[in-house]
C-alpha cells in the first residue's frame, strides 16, 4: 500500500494512522510525511493504552524539529475532522460492521482528505476453509467482504471516487505452530458459525497434523491471502434538501470556505 502513496499529491498536515498499533505503519508514514503531525487512532482500549505508552522522541532526535509531535486519539470519540490523510493498514477485516468504521473514517477526515486502506478479501485462506469443512469444525473465520461491495460501502458512507484493487499473496511455513502463531496476529474469529466453547489440546494436535498433511514437496505449508486495497476522497458535503435540514457545524464551515463557481 505504501507504493500507492506516490499517487497522492496532497501533503497532509496531520496523518491519521487508524488502528496504528496493529497496522505497524508509523515509521513508514513518518518517512513519507516527515513534517506532518502523526496521529495514532485506536478503537480498542488495550491498543489505545499501548500506543499511548510508546516512548517519546529522544531530545537529540532531528525529528523533534522536523516533524509534528505525535498524538494518540480514541477513534470512538472522534466526531469532527482531524486530518487530511487517513491510513488504515490491515484492520478493516477485524470489524463486525465495516460500513460503521467507514462512517467513522468519513467523520475523521477533512474535506478533500484522502483515505487509503488495506484489508483481507474473500480469496483469503481457502486452504484453511477446506480443512475445517472436511473435519466438520465449523468456520475458521468470518466471511471477508468482496472489494466491489467495499467500494459500494464507501460511497454509502459519503466518500467519492473510490478505487479498489487486489492481489493474492502466498505465504509458506515449515511448521504449523509458527503458522498458527502468525495467523493470530490477524485478529480473532468473528464468525457466528465458529465452534462454541474452548478447544482441547487434542483438537489442536489434530489441526497441526492436518496442516502438516498439506505440505508441498519442499515440506512447507502454503496459505493464500487476498489483500484488498482501496482509496477514496471525502468530498465537499452536499446535504439533502428537506423542509428542515441538519448540517454538522464542521461541514457547514467547509461549505462556506469552498470556492464558488462563476456564473
Amino acid at each position: 500500500m505504501a507504493e500507492r502513496l506516490a499517487i497522492v499529491k496532497l501533503q497532509p498536515e496531520r496523518v491519521l494512522d487508524w488502528a496504528s498499533f496493529l497496522g505497524s505503519s508509523a515509521t513508514l508514514l513518518r518517512t513519507a510525511y516527515p513534517r506532518a503531525t502523526q496521529v495514532a487512532v485506536e478503537t480498542d482500549a488495550q491498543r489505545l493504552r499501548a500506543s499511548s505508552e510508546e516512548p517519546a522522541l529522544s531530545w537529540w532526535s532531528p525529528r523533534r524539529w522536523t516533524a509534528g509531535a505525535g498524538q494518540v486519539l480514541a477513534g470512538n470519540d472522534i466526531d469532527a475532522p482531524q486530518g487530511q490523510l487517513l491510513w488504515s493498514n490491515m484492520g478493516l477485516h477485524g470489524a463486525h460492521d465495516p460500513q460503521a468504521v467507514m462512517r467513522q473514517w468519513h467523520r475523521a477526515l477533512a474535506v478533500d482528505g484522502f483515505l487509503m486502506f488495506s484489508t483481507l478479501g474473500p480469496g483469503t485462506l481457502p486452504e484453511l476453509q477446506r480443512l475445517y469443512t472436511a473435519a466438520g469444525w465449523g468456520a475458521p473465520f468470518a466471511p471477508f467482504v468482496d472489494m466491489h461491495d467495499l467500494g459500494d460501502m464507501l460511497v454509502q458512507a459519503g466518500f467519492a471516487d473510490p478505487v479498489m484493487d487486489q492481489e493474492t499473496i502466498t505465504l509458506t511455513w515449515s511448521q504449523p505452530d509458527a503458522l498458527l502463531s502468525e495467523l493470530r496476529t490477524l485478529g480473532a474469529n468473528l464468525s457466528s458459525q465458529r465452534q462454541a466453547g474452548l478447544r482441547t489440546p487434542r483438537w489442536r494436535q489434530q489441526l497441526m497434523d492436518r496442516l502438516m498433511a498439506q505440505c508441498d514437496e519442499e515440506g512447507r505449508i502454503a496459505l493464500r491471502f487476498e489483500v484488498v486495497y482501496g482509496h477514496a476522497f471525502r468530498p465537499l458535503p452536499r446535504p439533502r434538501l428537506a423542509p428542515e435540514t441538519s448540517v454538522p457545524l464542521a461541514d457547514l464551515r467547509a461549505m462556506v470556505r469552498a470556492p464558488r463557481g462563476g456564473g
